[in-house]
């Protein structure tokens, strides 16, 4: 998880991403393991705990966030953070359920206006999860007057 936490600010019990398991480009893989101690399937749901879906949704976000901090760790990191700015074309396809390790790949389709169009995709083994598409903006946000 270090190599991770040294690229995006995202920290427990609100990181949704173990490690990297690769990258070309403008693609990443990433990959994790929902563990069944996590405190939301508590109450998601209770005798029958699956991973839900915002959270899996905010582990492609957060690989995306990899993906756009490594590529700025080359010519240096600039300060801020990744905004989500959209996310569209959502399709859960599968339940995701704990002890179930998951990757999550993510990839820049285009690049407008200081926003970074993204797809990604999560598969548990050989069965697709999810798929959304979804924009970030790296910014520094405004600190309330």
């Amino acid at each position: 998880m270090n190599q991770v936490t040294q690229l995006i600010p995202h920290r427990p019990p609100f990181l949704f991403v173990d490690e990297i398991v690769s990258q070309t480009g403008d693609s990443l893989v990433a990959k994790r393991t929902w563990r069944a101690e996590e405190d939301f399937y508590k109450g998601h749901y209770p005798g029958a705990p699956i991973t839900p879906g915002v959270l899996l949704c905010e582990s492609v976000f957060q690989t995306g966030a990899l993906l756009l901090a490594s590529k700025f760790a080359a010519s240096g990191k600039p300060d801020g953070v990744p905004l989500l700015a959209k996310v569209e074309n959502v399709r859960f396809r599968s339940p995701v359920y704990p002890g179930d390790t998951t990757h999550i790949e993510v990839k820049i389709n285009e690049k407008a206006g200081g926003f970074y169009m993204m797809s990604g995709n999560i598969k548990n083994g050989d069965k697709r999860v999810l798929s959304v598409d979804f924009s970030v903006a790296w910014k520094t946000p405004e600190k309330p007057a």
